[in-house]
């Protein structure tokens, strides 16, 4: 019945905005904040340790009842100034990036689940400090029906599939080890980058990545260090990752 109830709220958060502001301030919103009481409470009294009680119920909701999905429906979010990496999230703990928000640009995810009404599993994280404006579906819509807006939207729509098929087409076609020197090319020499990031960027585990690095390093193609990567063989790389599209 929950379940049921919160996909009613959310397809006429369009028509009704001020019902699924009053739904989500006493249903989600409220649990979020007991949890969080709760958290808080549980840590001074010695028995967890979360670096933000607020952030950590959040998460905890999400994965219980898609928390974070469910409150991006209630506004259609415009990246001002920053940068929003966009992922999709396996149960086994593997992350793949779908794309990156910047200004001037669309979120797939959050236009195709206000035009279903649904909401689409994917997690966006800010990669730098940003500021977002958040439109009320209502407003959307309405600027939905005038030609210049709804042409942009659409635009950027299929850019944005573009992008997204074009990442499909590397993940079903191509080798991993090709993917990784394209991934390690194109950010100078000296990389600042953990595997478990090259991993979530490429939509694998940090073992396999590690595997194929060392052989990288072992072709001296690379230098590896802890949270760190050198390319001491930028030629070598490209000639790997040459088999993919341009």
């Amino acid at each position: 019945l929950g379940s049921s109830i919160m996909r009613l709220t959310i397809q006429s958060a369009a028509e009704t905005p001020r019902l699924a502001e009053d739904f989500y301030k006493a249903g989600p919103r409220a649990t979020i904040d007991r949890l969080s009481a709760y958290m808080s409470s549980e840590m001074e009294a010695g028995r967890i340790e979360v670096d933000d009680p607020e952030e950590a119920a959040e998460f905890f909701a999400g994965m219980a009842a898609g928390h974070k999905q469910s409150v991006a429906l209630l506004g259609f979010p415009v990246v001002l100034d920053g940068e929003v990496k966009v992922s999709r999230h396996s149960g086994d703990g593997r992350s793949l990036e779908l794309y990156r928000v910047v200004p001037g640009e669309l979120c797939l995810v959050s236009s195709a689940s206000l035009f279903r009404g649904q909401p689409l599993l994917a997690q966006g994280i800010t990669t730098r400090p940003t500021r977002l404006l958040l439109i009320p579906p209502p407003v959307f819509i309405q600027w939905l029906e005038t030609p210049a807006f709804r042409n942009d939207v659409l635009g950027l729509f299929a850019e944005r599939m573009a992008d997204l098929a074009g990442l499909i087409d590397a993940v079903a076609f191509h080798r991993l080890d090709q993917r990784l020197a394209a991934a390690l090319l194109g950010r100078g020499p000296d990389l600042a980058l953990t595997h478990q990031a090259l991993a979530d960027e490429l939509g694998t585990v940090r073992e396999i990545i590690t595997r194929l690095l060392r052989r990288f390093e072992r072709e001296g193609w690379v230098v590896l260090a802890r949270e760190r990567v050198h390319i001491s063989n930028s030629a070598a790389l490209r000639a790997v990752a040459a088999a993919l599209p341009g």
